[in-house]
Parts: structure tokens; C-alpha cells; sequence
């Protein structure tokens, strides 16, 4: 595992995976167990490239699955402040509209930062600055179903245009760019959340770093 010597306080971790593969459920669970005034999570879909320069019809055109739609060079700088103490405004995405709207997330004082998107593994300098890299390794199948009812019941998704989607770019992209990623990795999770081993290891070594980071207080309780 790499950790940026620069950093003080705050602990960076990368959750990378597939569509549905359960990076956000690992994220949920890691808040709760380690306190939630104590975490922030960033999501890769924050930072994919405002399209307001384009008309609707070739805003929908963008592969979303590729690596060029996501601006990772404001990702590292939110990242890099965040880890200097500073604070920082996250984009706030419009999926309908595929813009970034006016309004920011204000984000600041999190000693344990947690980035999750597919893509969060696929650039150099963002995945230079993680102290821990994680790999979310779930079956084909189950990722689909769990895609296609967030698309359906959340996104307002038809069933059509969601297995168009996923046989077009989802998984091709995830082939080409996603899954090559898990080389990575310090820690692939089967399963997801409900590895419970796993997430126990992780806590434990999160507590490591971030009591090797503080200069006084305690570490958070495992």
C-alpha cells in the first residue's frame, strides 16, 4: 500500500469496481463503523466533464464508461487540498441535463477520505495519492441486475435503453478500462460489504494510518 508522505492528518481511499459491483456499500459501511463525522465519500460521477458546450443530442452520444469523460484533474486538485486540511467545492452533477449544476458541495476537516467510481483506479496521479486501493470483484450477472434497477426505479431508465446501454459501452468499457484495473489494487473484496473479514481488516489498518497521521487525541476505536 502507498501513502503519500506529504499527507498529516487525512487517510485517502480508493474503491474502484464495476457498475453494481457494491463500491458504495462498502463506503456506507466503513462511515458506520468508523463514525460519520469522521468520513466523507467523493464519487467519480461528481467530476465527469460539464457538457453544457454541447447540444442534448450530442451530450447523450458521450460514453460515460470511458476514461476521457471524467475530469481527473479536478478530482486531484479537490484531492490534494483535501488531504492538506484545506477545503474544497465538489461538483454537483446533473444526469439528466448532463451539466454540472451551479450549486457545489462544500467539503471540509475529514481526517478519512473515500473516493468511489469504476474509473477511480485508471489514473496515475489521482491513484498515486491513495493510501489504500480497493477492488470490489463481483459476478457479471449480479452487477447487471443491480445496474438496471437503479437505472429503472432511480434514473427513470426504460429496460430497453438500459441493455442497450450496458451492451454498447458498459461492458466493453468495463472490459477495456475497469477491469484491468484491479492490478492495482492493495485488497480485492468479493462480495462487497457483505465480506464481513474484509471490512473488519480494513478497519483495522485505516486506524493504523490514521493514528500513525495524528499528532494527539485518540484513534478511533476498533
Amino acid at each position: 500500500m502507498t501513502s503519500n508522505s506529504s499527507k498529516s492528518t487525512a487517510v485517502l481511499i480508493g474503491i474502484a469496481g464495476g457498475t453494481g459491483s457494491g463500491k458504495t456499500s462498502i463506503a456506507k459501511a466503513l462511515m458506520k463503523e468508523l463514525g460519520r463525522e469522521e468520513v466523507v465519500v467523493l464519487e467519480q460521477d461528481s467530476y465527469y466533464h460539464d457538457l453544457g458546450h454541447l447540444i442534448p443530442e450530442d451530450r447523450m452520444r458521450v460514453n460515460f464508461d470511458h476514461p476521457d469523460s471524467v475530469d481527473f484533474r479536478r478530482m486531484q486538485q479537490d484531492l490534494e487540498a483535501l488531504l492538506e486540511g484545506e477545503s474544497v467545492e465538489v461538483p454537483i452533477y446533473d444526469y439528466t441535463a448532463h451539466t454540472r449544476k451551479k450549486e457545489t458541495r462544500h467539503i471540509s476537516g475529514h481526517r478519512l477520505i473515500i473516493l468511489e467510481g469504476i474509473l477511480v483506479l485508471a489514473d496515475q496521479e489521482v491513484r498515486d495519492l491513495m493510501d489504500i486501493k480497493i477492488y470490489v470483484d463481483t459476478p457479471d450477472d449480479v452487477r447487471f441486475i443491480r445496474r438496471m434497477t437503479r437505472d429503472v426505479k432511480n434514473r427513470g431508465r426504460s429496460f430497453e435503453s438500459v441493455v442497450d446501454q450496458y451492451y454498447k459501452t458498459v461492458r466493453p468499457m468495463h472490459l477495456q478500462f475497469v477491469e484491468p484495473t484491479k492490478r492495482y489494487a492493495d485488497i480485492i473484496f468479493p462480495e462487497g460489504a457483505h465480506n464481513r473479514v474484509a471490512i473488519d481488516i480494513l478497519k483495522t489498518k485505516i486506524n493504523a494510518l490514521l493514528g500513525e497521521g495524528q499528532t494527539k487525541g485518540e484513534v478511533i476505536p476498533t
